[in-house]
């Protein structure tokens, strides 16, 4: 039953708000987390009480990156949706969410040079837009180094695959029985390795002006689009970012001439990164903002990187994005819009355990408020 409405005057992300066809009931996002418990690209049963868990009626939830083919891979355990046995394996985390009544989207990717020849098929070399290789990373857990094969470059005749790639893994999202999709353009994975200038090193019509760098997101969106429909496409963008040593000279203009141009195809949703957040888990003083691009863009506009209570609730109120996504504290509570109704005290997040095989720690185990619920029962 619905709370009073007076109780939540104060509160603009505990407010209703229509999303194309979708009601919402509150403004709080599961943002997509990489949680690698998918053993062999296959989504496995014991997500189905994780996302479970995190769903309430009329909340939309975007999940972790999934892969859109067996070239896409560039960490342990990911899920995939490219073959039957990956759709089949989604389906009844689907049902288990949609019978919470929340909205599910799949967020596709291809990781691109993010990656190295052990997740490859035939430990072939990972593919991008560019040769260049991506110098050995600490990973976001902080602890292990993870060294990175030297990417293939991408024929200019072999982008129109990649492209496909993502649209049937759109299909067999719907297939499986998710909402829509979030093509994965953020974060230093694929798609930003084209968008961005300073690994975008092509001399064809994919290399060179911003217009040639955006086309094969472009083509990706329109090749989406027209695979499952406008309403059931969101993607995610971050054009202030620094992910895996892909910056860019101008982030402002990137992010302006993407939104201006996603408007062609109406898509349902952009999901935006704070320029505050260069690099995982930095927060940043930054005076750029993300203003310009929720202003030119006409469809739903939500807005992630390092937001809490305070500064979500400032920014709908404000404006300044319809929807606000959160990460790690909604990892850390599966009844965050309750918590955040409420402004009850929130669970500490274990950043060790964030990126563990395990199927139950730092997964399923993180208390709710009203322990009697455990979320399996409610």
């Amino acid at each position: 039953m619905a709370a009073p409405a007076t109780s939540h005057q104060s509160n603009p992300l505990i407010t209703p708000y229509k999303m194309g066809t979708f009601n919402l009931s509150h403004r709080v996002v599961l943002a997509p987390l990489t949680r690698q418990r998918s053993y062999n690209n296959v989504p496995q049963p014991h997500a189905v009480l994780y996302y479970s868990q995190r769903a309430s009626n009329g909340g939309l939830i975007i999940a972790e990156a999934t892969g859109v083919s067996d070239t896409a891979q560039g960490y342990p355990d990911t899920p995939g949706i490219w073959t039957k046995e990956q759709v089949e394996a989604w389906k009844p985390i689907v049902d288990a969410v949609h019978a919470k009544g929340a909205v599910f989207f799949c967020q596709i990717w291809h990781v691109g040079r993010v990656s190295n020849s052990d997740y490859q098929p035939n430990g072939q070399a990972p593919v991008s837009s560019t040769d260049k290789p991506l110098t050995p990373q600490i990973r976001s857990n902080g602890i292990d180094k993870v060294h990175f094969t030297p990417p293939r470059r991408l024929r200019t005749d072999e982008i129109p695959h990649i492209v496909k790639d993502f649209r049937l893994a759109a299909r067999n999202a719907i297939e499986a029985g998710f909402d829509g999709v979030e093509i994965h353009g953020a974060h230093g994975y694929m798609l930003e390795q084209f968008m961005k200038d300073q690994v975008n090193d092509r001399t064809d019509e994919y290399g060179g002006s911003l217009e040639n760098r955006c086309r094969f997101p472009l083509e990706v969106v329109e090749a989406v689009v027209n695979e499952i429909g406008s309403d059931r496409v969101g993607i995610r963008l971050s054009p202030f970012a620094e992910y895996a040593e892909c910056g860019d000279s101008n982030p402002k203009q990137l992010g302006l001439y993407m939104v201006n141009a996603l408007n062609k195809y109406g898509i349902l949703y952009c999901h935006m990164v704070e320029p505050r957040m260069k690099t995982f888990a930095q927060k940043i003083e930054c005076p750029d903002s993300l203003v310009p691009m929720r202003k030119a863009f006409n469809g739903t506009f939500i807005a992630a990187g390092g937001y809490e209570r305070e500064d979500g609730m400032k920014a709908i109120a404000e404006n300044r994005a319809d929807l606000v996504a959160f990460g790690r504290w909604f990892l850390a509570n599966p009844d965050l819009p309750k918590r955040f109704a409420l402004d009850a005290p929130l669970n500490k997040y274990n950043r060790e355990t964030f990126y563990t095989s395990h199927p139950v720690l730092g997964y399923t185990d993180y208390p709710f408020l009203d322990e009697d619920s455990n979320g399996v029962a409610s």
